[in-house]
């Protein structure tokens, strides 16, 4: 077999720093992580070491946008003291990232927005203003990362995943129309069933407006077997309200810890309340329109990066609609996805598994030396590791402000945000090929589980390298 050559780019100097063990705790085993059926997408990850408490790197607004009294709403990921030392692991020495220098360097710029950003952020608010957007101009400004600023990765991503249409005349109209859909939605499908049984007696009632008495009593209202609680029924609103109820129960506890180092969803403010609210009613309306899938763990983590940057979108009015607008983003974005949450699809050619294949693919294409060591040599399953790579879209892997960015990067491919990932994650693999290839089983799974810090910027410039088919 004739050894496929490592392209040029990969011998950088970048990849010359020793390698060292950073200490971490023991996380799941491979077992744990992949025979789970549906808990596999617990985000529950093992705790890190902590280095000294340092700020986290959110995106900082342009000083255009600069104001006096900060709106009820943060622009940027509020980060709890706990996740200042979860995050401190971004101060890691330069030898426990392949990466180092160039994360200085981030690091260092990091305090203040770039001229570039400053100039994207002109160009996206530019497109916008336009009668007709230019699509495919906005998809290739927002590939390179949206910069923070009056609502403007708010607006893009929902031109992005098709919730606002190209032509601005429209917007108006089909917002308004969405959001009443929505409203429809939770009346009919978040209510209890002894209020339907109420309704449907009162309706009944209207038609025969004549009292009856009989004996001096009131008559007792009919109930049919369907509207018993008690019935067994397929139709029945009771039956279908208990089988809900499990559902609703796991959502519950799925929202109550979705991202709880965040004061935005996690906490005993009315603020985080009525977050939570919203998320739980958008899993369980979509869990109810969408029966072949219904609820699976994980999909909490999906839906918050959607729900916080519309919620915090600086016009008031696109805030206060910020769940019938997730819903509906969060619909599209599934659609692209929704095979990789049915277990009886994981094995055909559209399931998890088989887009795991395709990974396993991208890498050997590559970088076969990686792969073969990886695969064949310490014998690491993709499925490890990859499953939760793929099915939560990154969030678990990067602290939010980044999961952000890389969010820009996947929504702006025309084809769909899935190839793109499938080249992020073996952008990730090849970032820290040295250390894989030093590593055995058991260290190089605990490396991939707990993905080390890199400059996002960076890891999305090889990501977009791969497209190009690799030489022979």
């Amino acid at each position: 077999m004739v050894k496929k050559k490592v392209p040029d780019w990969l011998n950088s100097s970048l990849w010359s720093t020793t390698t060292t063990t950073t200490t971490t705790t023991p996380s799941s085993t491979a077992d744990d992580d992949h025979l789970q059926p549906y808990s596999r997408l617990s985000t529950n990850s093992p705790t890190k070491a902590t280095e000294s408490p340092i700020e986290p790197p959110v995106p900082v607004p342009p000083p255009a946008v600069i104001r006096e009294d900060p709106p009820p709403y943060s622009s940027k990921p509020e980060i709890r003291a706990k996740d200042k030392d979860k995050d401190s692991r971004n101060s890691v020495s330069s030898n426990s990232n392949d990466d180092s220098d160039r994360n200085d360097k981030d690091d260092d710029n990091g305090t203040s927005v770039s001229a570039e950003d400053i100039s994207r952020q002109a160009q996206l608010l530019t497109e916008l203003s336009r009668k007709v957007v230019n699509m495919r101009e906005v998809r290739r400004i927002a590939s390179q990362g949206i910069p923070d600023g009056p609502g403007v990765r708010s607006t893009v991503w929902k031109l992005l995943l098709g919730y606002l249409p190209p032509d601005r005349s429209l917007w108006s109209s089909e917002l308004a129309k969405k959001r009443s859909q929505y409203k429809h939605f939770k009346e009919e499908l978040l209510m209890n069933p002894s209020e339907i049984t109420r309704r449907l007696e009162k309706s009944s009632g209207c038609e025969n407006d004549e009292p009856k008495y009989e004996s001096g009593m009131l008559s007792r209202s009919h109930i049919t077997h369907g509207e018993h609680p008690l019935s067994l029924g397929k139709s029945s609103i009771w039956n279908q309200f208990f089988q809900d109820t499990e559902i609703m129960e796991q959502i519950d506890r799925d929202v109550k810890r979705t991202h709880p180092d965040m004061h935005f969803f996690s906490g005993d403010s009315s603020m985080a309340k009525s977050n939570q609210e919203a998320l739980r009613n958008i899993l369980i309306v979509f869990a109810k329109l969408n029966p072949g899938i219904r609820y699976v763990q994980g999909m909490n983590e999906i839906l918050a990066p959607l729900f916080y940057v519309f919620r915090n979108d600086p016009d008031e009015e696109m805030a206060a609609c910020a769940e019938a607008d997730t819903f509906f983003c969060f619909v599209e974005l599934l659609s692209g996805f929704r095979d990789h949450f049915c277990q009886q699809l994981d094995n055909s050619v559209v399931g998890i598994r088989s887009t795991i294949t395709k990974l396993s693919q991208l890498l050997k294409e590559h970088d076969e030396e990686l792969w073969r060591h990886l695969e064949v040599t310490t014998k690491v399953n993709p499925q490890f590791y990859a499953f939760r790579w793929i099915t939560l879209l990154l969030t678990q892997e990067f602290n939010f402000a980044d999961s952000l960015h890389i969010w820009d990067t996947l929504l702006s491919d025309p084809e769909g945000p899935q190839e793109t990932l499938l080249r992020v994650c073996c952008a990730m693999l090849i970032l820290i090929r040295r250390r894989l290839l030093a590593g055995d089983f058991t260290s190089n799974l605990k490396l991939l589980q707990n993905y080390p810090p890199t400059n996002i910027n960076h890891l999305l410039y090889v990501a977009n390298k791969l497209r190009a088919r690799p030489s022979v």
